[in-house]
């Protein structure tokens, strides 16, 4: 028999998973599955269960319930060993789970995957970024045991595993996570948010390096987005042709848009078909960094002001400076027997 500890986050998706955790577990039960439950009471908990429950020997699978910031906790949490992560994805976005051919919002089509599922062992992205400001009921992120500790000082180190991004989509997250926008749901939250982001964006420059490359100043009025799967924000073609299993991410890069641009790019990033226009560029990386800059057009330590947040998985929870680089063999998961672009 297969024994599974569920991760469970109540308030995934606005409070749906505490009123369909009753229909999962029966669900569960039904499949023949062995299992215990471990509720998350706080931004973070996610994270501390999966560490706790990482060297268990007597678990085959840990099970993040929930959306991709739940997946991103228990992933953090589970991160370098070889206890494989499962996901019952029942989030606002879910694009991880999408991107391990799994389901979505159909537990009765993911829960047998737990136990008849592909293993796929895959990498991650290590971020090293400065700490965001804290929120009510989001805490500002500090060291962990199970990131590990950031190469600069002044910094902290989180892991995405789906994307990392800045511009008008971090922008989003972060409004989204002062509430705004709570009653609509799926993508039409983030186009709403997305709409709103723009026609309040101001104008910023930073300093970038690709790689061994430096583009020095660029204008980041639009959005960079370092990703892992092909879509993102529920759906939206980010990362056209790009695959979980892939020993780099991708990089997108969209700058120095008017706030006209960044609407109408909105349609073509859904249906994948931004790529070209406006020099919006899509490339294979392992490493992007990106700071504020002086008057010299050098790189600063300094942050940007107003911040420059940088996602991690849905969390607005670091700023400007930051490095993001790929780490190869980082987790292994169960999901569908294909994955797009596989």
């Amino acid at each position: 028999m297969v024994r599974i500890a569920c991760v469970v986050n109540p308030a995934g998706r606005d409070g749906y998973v505490r009123k369909r955790w009753s229909m999962i577990e029966e669900l569960i039960e039904a499949e023949g599955l062995d299992f215990e439950a471990h509720w998350t009471e706080r931004t973070g908990h996610a994270a501390e269960i999966a560490y706790e429950l990482r060297n268990r020997e007597d678990l085959d699978i840990v099970v993040a319930v929930g959306g991709d910031g739940t997946m991103n906790e228990v992933a953090s949490g589970l991160r370098g060993t070889s206890m494989t992560m499962g996901i019952i994805p029942m989030g606002s976005g879910n694009d991880y789970a999408r991107a391990h051919g799994i389901p979505l919002l159909d537990p009765a089509a993911s829960i047998p995957l737990l136990k008849n599922g592909v293993d796929r062992r895959v990498g991650a992205m290590r971020i090293d970024g400065v700490p965001a400001p804290a929120l009510p009921h989001y805490p500002s992120p500090i060291e962990t045991v199970w990131d590990g500790s950031a190469d600069e000082a002044m910094m902290v180190r989180r892991w995405a595993f789906l994307e990392s991004d800045g511009g008008t989509t971090s922008d989003v997250s972060r409004r989204k996570t002062l509430g705004q926008g709570k009653r609509i749901r799926g993508t039409a939250k983030y186009t709403y948010l997305g709409i709103k982001s723009i026609f309040g964006w101001k104008k910023q420059d930073a300093w970038l390096q690709v790689n061994e490359d430096i583009l020095g100043r660029r204008d980041m009025s639009g959005l960079f987005c370092a990703i892992m799967t092909e879509t993102f924000g529920g759906g939206y073609r980010v990362a056209p042709g790009m695959s979980v299993t892939r020993s780099s991410f991708d990089l997108i890069m969209a700058n120095g848009l008017s706030k006209s641009q960044m609407l109408r790019i909105m349609g073509p990033m859904k249906k994948g078909t931004h790529i070209g226009k406006w020099g919006i560029s899509q490339q294979s990386a392992t490493r992007f960094e990106i700071r504020n800059i002086d008057g010299d057009d050098n790189p600063s330590d300094q942050q940007h002001e107003p911040p420059m947040w940088i996602q991690v998985d849905g969390e607005p929870c670091l700023m400007t400076p930051a490095i993001i680089q790929f780490v190869d063999d980082q987790l292994t998961v169960r999901g569908g027997a294909s994955i797009p672009n596989a």
